[in-house]
């Protein structure tokens, strides 16, 4: 995936929703990499020594690899994939990826008078701050949406935000502790292939690197895939390039030719004729049915 690190201004609206986004973002940290990365202001960089204190609370979602976690209220910790981390005002913590992995992140930093009474009410609480929430496509879809709608740069986005944020949390709360079976754990597998796929809808990746990731055979994958989900891995991914399509080409400002080339497909010609075939329209009718417009 390509990192992608925005800190939004402040919006003094925001406030009258109870919950306000402020950054969001996700990070791909290879094996023995520096971190965290240079890219954010000041006030938040932090190194493993000194840690780091928030105003705010942090989300996140680590999706690949492992790390450590510590916190004032909270003892060092292993980070495994599916595990949230919740950072909370005023609590000094600390974080890395193991050198070995690196990890994947994505994240969304927020505050509110709602989130402030959810840990008054010790639904979240310092304490607690690691949560195994596991290979959730749905949550992912949440969190992925809270941060696609902050590369808007329109404030009409935010109390949308605000709702998804509380539903996010609301999905968190919700997960509870489960004992593996084997068909819980065929039904991991699949998950974090679900994962996998979404994190690199902007690439060209392919179902057999899924299978490599999760060190299992292509064709058990395969086979344990379609079971899950009825439909095959490589089916399943170019599903997700169409659905992404869709949503940019509801901005008519963003050429087609570009959304081929930022999608991976090999031409754009192919592209259109694959969209035509899995929707029944061309790119540019499709654009003028969401939009109006052509271009």
């Amino acid at each position: 995936m390509n990192n992608y690190i925005n800190y939004l201004p402040a919006i003094n609206e925001e406030e009258n929703w109870g919950l306000s986004v402020l950054n969001a973002g996700y990070t791909h940290v290879e094996a023995a990499s520096v971190y965290p990365v240079n890219s954010h202001p000041n006030s938040y960089f932090f190194n493993w020594k000194t840690g780091r204190v928030l105003s705010e609370y942090q989300l996140i979602y680590v999706t690949g690899g492992t790390g450590v976690f510590e916190s004032d209220s909270f003892e060092q910790t292993t980070i495994f994939p599916g595990t949230i981390i919740l950072l909370f005002p005023g609590e000094r913590h600390r974080y890395k990826p193991a050198e070995e992995t690196g990890w994947d992140e994505y994240w969304i930093g927020f505050e509110g008078k709602i989130m402030d009474d959810l840990v008054r009410r010790k639904i979240f609480t310092p304490e607690k701050p690691c949560i195994n929430l596991g290979f959730s496509d749905y949550a992912f879809n949440l969190l992925n949406s809270i941060i696609d709608k902050t590369k808007k740069g329109d404030n009409v986005f935010h109390p949308q935000i605000s709702g998804e944020i509380l539903h996010l949390l609301g999905c968190i709360h919700a997960v509870k502790k489960e004992n593996a079976t084997p068909d819980k754990e065929k039904e991991t597998i699949v998950n974090k292939a679900k994962l996998l796929f979404r994190s690199n809808v902007s690439k060209s990746f392919t179902p057999e690197q899924a299978a490599c990731e999760l060190m299992i055979g292509y064709s058990y994958f395969r086979k344990l895939f379609k079971a899950q989900t009825g439909m095959s891995p490589g089916q399943f991914y170019i599903k997700l390039k169409i659905d992404k399509a869709k949503e940019l080409l509801s901005d008519h400002t963003i050429p087609i030719k570009e959304i081929a080339y930022e999608l991976k497909f090999e031409s754009y010609f192919y592209f259109s004729k694959l969209f035509k075939e899995k929707t029944g329209l061309a790119p540019s009718d499709f654009r003028l049915s969401a939009t109006g417009r052509i271009c």
